[in-house]
């Protein structure tokens, strides 16, 4: 008889990973991280317990989008306020702040909960390709 293994989140091993995001598709590479935030990836996968690991990517503003989604896409967002509805382009977005386009993509793909807001955190993206998270030891990942 199998037993399902049920894990706590004290035995959770979390891992650093860096991914360069320079021309990847941006779907492609959000769908990829978001796995590895929630812990997909794991064999013992628990769906209410943060297992994820943390992410770094690099070279955020070189994310390549297909077609003409660079212009054509509309991110929205409201003021809360009548007539207050803003938007903006990717290509707008990526002059004024270019890690914005990543975090936005991957954030529609965690549960959007407590813990999928905790598992957001686990995310860091980087413009340039420097980061402060060296004394981690980040292995490198590549994307499928």
């Amino acid at each position: 008889m199998r037993q399902t293994t049920i894990v706590k989140h004290k035995e959770v091993d979390k891992k650093w990973y860096v991914i360069d995001a320079q021309g990847q598709v941006l779907g492609r590479l959000a769908a990829f991280c978001a796995s590895y935030l929630r812990g997909k990836n794991k064999p013992t996968f628990t769906p209410n317990v943060d297992m994820g690991d943390n992410i770094i990517i690099i070279n955020a503003e070189k994310v390549v989008l297909t077609a003409n989604k660079e212009n054509d896409k509309i991110y929205y967002h409201h003021s809360g306020y009548p007539g207050g509805l803003k938007t903006t382009t990717p290509s707008q977005l990526r002059a004024k702040k270019p890690t914005m386009i990543i975090e936005k993509a991957i954030k529609g793909m965690i549960p959007h909960t407590k813990l999928g807001r905790k598992q957001f955190k686990n995310l860091y993206v980087y413009a340039g390709s420097e980061h402060k998270h060296e004394s981690q030891k980040p292995e490198k990942l590549e994307v499928r």
